[in-house]
């Protein structure tokens, strides 16, 4: 399936059906297993029940599509037009439980899911419209987020997550929480990936996590870990209703969280457009970035619309153009087709929701452990020897940002309202990076900015 020959095509050549179908495939292939993390993250932390999830889950999945076919297809002043997929981006969970603990103060015996359900939504909806409006300003504010900046940042995202994905190990929540077999499943899916990821060619090691993730389910099958109860009564064809757990609610500190993430998410797609940019030939200008950032925008408010969270570009799909050589956002476009049409399949969904918890822990310890890598990748450009000062930005920052996974109950005594901003390291850690490199630093010109930004993103594309 691998197109490991450069093409001569350009960005916008159609590629003929049955080679743009397979290519797409692959890329969703690529994605799937990161695409799904976050919902089940969300659903673990919310109780929902096995039918809930699956709704999630094909919620999830249909709006990558339509996030990936306003960005690769592109609308009237929106979209980037480049060979990009869409998949919920991680820097978006820490906030996320940050509204549902507040949610659960705010309601006490009688909260439901729902409730910090429709704060979200709002919530990504307010930071939906607020990416469409900064968009054009985003270059602009790219001094304030240099790499010593967006690697803490990052790092902070990864180490927030890998509490989630150890719990996962664990079975955190569940019947088998702690027992010796889930573990062991949990470490066969971590030595398949391992295995697959050294000794695989091309296209095997791009879907090493997906194929750690079907190897584990096949053994959680035979040994009887997983349970395909509701997978018999889904049906196989149904539309994703949108508002399905109810309208949403705003909230003046979870909206502004959620500016924040969404700022967040456009300085980290600045990088990932511009490295793919310069990949397929097409550099990308100011008004092509602020197109495809208003796609992050749109894609965004399309997520909380059909009950789902903000979208970004994913970087293993970039690290894909690489390795395929293919230039075509057709063959994204496909890809976004697919999403859609797997997002219509309820008995897929029901499938992937019976998983055991213990089966993603083995593959969520790889998938979380890269995002701090890449934290890591981007601050080993950072100049700590000559200037000391980086050290106490990323020293600081890592430490306030850890500080809600580390000690849960460190703000409990501040008011509620305040828990979405409080609680969520992802933001203390890009609040204290970005002022204490202003501090420290001062400010950089916009387009060195920009350069550096796109440096540090550079190893993205060989991946």
């Amino acid at each position: 399936m691998v197109d490991s020959v450069a093409t001569a095509e350009t960005v916008d050549t159609v590629l003929p059906a049955p080679r743009l179908t397979a290519l797409g495939l692959q890329h969703v292939l690529v994605m799937y297993s990161g695409a799904i993390a976050v919902p089940f993250i969300i659903s673990k932390a919310l109780g929902l029940t096995p039918d809930q999830l699956v709704l999630l889950l094909r919620a999830d999945v249909f709006a990558c599509g339509l996030a990936t076919l306003v960005q690769a297809f592109g609308l009237p002043g929106i979209g980037i037009r480049l060979p990009v997929m869409m998949g919920v981006s991680f820097a978006s969970v820490g906030p996320m439980f940050a509204i549902i603990g507040a949610a659960k103060a705010a309601g006490g015996a009688g909260f439901q899911a729902a409730d910090a359900l429709q704060l979200i939504y709002g919530a990504a909806i307010v930071g939906g419209v607020f990416a469409l409006l900064v968009a054009p300003f985003v270059r602009s504010l790219l001094p304030l987020f240099p790499p010593v900046v967006t690697g803490t940042v990052i790092a902070v995202i990864g180490l927030s997550l890998m509490d989630i994905g150890i719990g996962w190990a664990e079975g955190k929540f569940t019947p088998a929480q702690g027992a010796l077999s889930g573990y062991a499943l949990a470490a066969f899916v971590l030595l398949v990936i391992l295995a697959l990821t050294k000794f695989g060619k091309g296209f095997v090691v791009n879907v090493a996590v997906l194929l750690g993730i079907a190897a584990g389910a096949v053994v959680a099958w035979a040994t009887g870990f997983m349970d395909f109860g509701n997978v018999g009564s889904a049906p196989w064809f149904a539309l994703v209703p949108p508002f399905q757990f109810g309208f949403p609610k705003f909230q003046f500190a979870a909206d502004a969280t959620f500016c924040v993430v969404m700022i967040v998410i456009m300085i980290e797609s600045t990088g990932m457009f511009l490295a793919v940019g310069d990949m397929v030939g097409k550099p990308v200008d100011g008004a092509a970035l602020t197109r495809g950032l208003r796609g992050d925008g749109l894609g965004t408010i399309l997520g909380a619309i059909f009950n789902t969270f903000p979208y970004t570009s994913y970087s293993q799909n970039v690290g894909l153009v690489g390795v395929t050589g293919v230039r075509s956002r057709f063959v994204a476009v496909a890809g976004g087709a697919i999403l859609l049409l797997l997002g219509l399949v309820p008995k897929l969904a029901a499938v992937v929701a019976s998983i055991p918890t213990q089966v993603l822990g083995g593959a969520g310890v790889v998938m979380f452990g890269m995002v701090i890598a890449t934290g890591v990748r981007i601050l080993s450009q950072v100049d700590f020897k000559a200037n000391r000062n980086n050290l106490f930005i990323v020293a600081i920052s890592l430490g306030l940002g850890l500080v809600p996974t580390l000690e849960p109950d460190f703000f409990k005594n501040f008011p509620p309202a305040l828990f979405p901003i409080l609680k969520s390291g992802i933001i203390l850690a890009t609040v204290s990076a970005v002022l204490l490199n202003a501090y420290f630093n001062g400010l950089g010109d916009a387009d060195a900015a920009a350069h550096e930004l796109e440096t540090a993103r550079m190893p993205a594309k060989q991946a």
